[in-house]
């Protein structure tokens, strides 16, 4: 394998202190600095984005778990794309299941922050899967949240998305139930189908598609997502906060990478 795969952390609201992040953050710069075509990306809270990204060795890119669909103005509370980039920041995490569920967020609103971290230079992290109920309905239900993300984005910004299939009932928060390689081939198979449809083969087979969903060091299941669900990369969550699994990750993929 000679591409890059990208690992991307999503730390959620932790850590609890800027000393703990700063402690986290180092442990993992260090297993990272020697992996060779991995892109290790952490998404962290975006009051730590700033303090971590000036001291560090450049081994590692920063992302955001959320933005704003403005750039500046009266929104009290929310963080513009703009913002982010001035710290550093270049990426974004989007359409992520826990802002759909808690934050009621919907497709347009989705789309609406899509376009305004393209337009800042950032690269989403978008998101997308069905819940436990929607299963047998996978197909359309992908589908659909992509044609509402996607509304009105250009073919040329198809290349600077990375695409996240996210099944919500694999998720550790909803009981982390298993989602087999196979599986997520098929979800990923439907997915590079709807871009090459509406956006060219060319761009399809070009768009960066990812597995998020219970990534952890057990029994190499980083690795079975990326070999035999051909994914580009993992999104990575309660795994991340824990140096030494999230190592694991890293140099079980830089493995077979190489």
């Amino acid at each position: 394998m000679t591409k890059e795969i990208f690992i991307i952390a999503n730390w959620k609201m932790n850590p609890q202190t800027l000393k703990d992040a700063e402690r986290l953050f180092a442990a993992v710069e260090k297993i990272a600095e020697n992996s060779e075509n991995i892109k290790v990306v952490i998404c962290m809270p975006s009051v730590y984005l700033g303090l971590l990204s000036a001291s560090a060795q450049g081994g590692i890119a920063f992302g955001s778990q959320n933005c704003s669909w403005e750039q500046r103005g009266p929104y009290t509370g929310e963080v513009s794309p703009a913002m982010l980039k001035s710290v550093n920041c270049d990426y974004v995490i989007l359409g992520h299941s826990e802002r759909k569920a808690i934050f009621a967020e919907n497709e347009e609103i989705i789309n609406k922050k899509l376009k305004a971290a393209l337009a800042a230079g950032l690269t989403p992290i978008l998101c997308i899967g069905e819940k436990e109920d929607e299963k047998e309905q996978m197909k359309g239900v992908l589908e659909n949240q992509l044609t509402g993300c996607l509304r009105d984005i250009k073919v040329g910004q198809i290349s600077k998305i990375i695409f996240v299939y996210e099944p919500v009932w694999a998720i550790s928060t909803s009981g982390g139930e298993f989602c087999s390689p196979d599986y997520a081939f098929g979800a990923g198979l439907l997915m590079r189908k709807f871009i090459i449809d509406h956006y060219g083969k060319y761009t399809g087979n070009k768009a960066k598609i990812i597995y998020g969903g219970s990534v952890d060091a057990k029994e190499k299941n980083a690795v079975l997502y990326i070999k035999e669900a051909k994914m580009d990369g993992v999104l990575v969550g309660a795994a991340s906060l824990k140096a030494e699994e999230f190592g694991k990750i890293i140099r079980s993929v830089s493995e077979i990478s190489n």
